[in-house]
């Protein structure tokens, strides 16, 4: 399964973000899926990435040329596509992607869950996405789509759509029972 994992390119405040990231990363590793991710060696990402590869995996990472010198890639990618823009980082991503996780992230990582969203309200969902939602980071998120939802801007088949998990074990739970 190639699961795209969208996360912070730092490791923020909380260590528990750490632990999961490597927990999910060690499941990936360890059951041979490949991890499509962001292309960096640093933050959260970074920390998936070194973990899967630890653990036996495959790694494709996508890096757009403008964050090639802020955050270089890792040397030990299975694969690294290069891309120009931001935007073709995230369409690759859709594109290489069979389900969706979003760790704790900042504001791209918001980006990229929405445009998953955006395209299940489109018809053209590319596969779950899951929320993996550490120490209820995105409680507030949730109660946002929720919202949403009752006023009717998103269908019970959209909501119905995102998966949310308080850890990576129960989240490795519901990526197994998707195989």
């Amino acid at each position: 399964m190639n699961i795209t994992v969208y996360c912070a390119s730092s490791l923020g405040h909380d260590p528990a973000f750490a632990q999961e990231a490597r927990a999910l990363g060690s499941w990936i590793g360890a059951h041979r899926h490949t991890l499509i991710y962001g292309g960096t060696n640093v933050g959260l990402m970074g920390l998936v990435a070194d973990t899967v590869l630890d653990e036996g995996g495959s790694v494709i990472g996508v890096l757009p040329d403008i964050l090639a010198d802020r955050e270089p890639p890792s040397g030990r990618l299975t694969k690294l596509h290069r891309v120009e823009t931001m935007a073709q980082r995230k369409a690759k991503m859709i594109e290489l992607g069979e389900v969706f996780v979003a760790l704790p992230g900042g504001p791209g990582t918001l980006e990229e869950l929405s445009e998953i969203m955006s395209l299940v309200k489109l018809g053209t969902p590319p596969g779950f996405l899951y929320l993996l939602n550490i120490n209820g980071f995105y409680d507030e998120l949730i109660t946002s789509f929720e919202r949403m939802l009752a006023h009717g801007f998103m269908t019970p088949d959209m909501r119905a759509y995102l998966k949310v998990a308080a850890s990576a074990d129960a989240l490795t739970s519901m990526l197994a029972a998707a195989e």
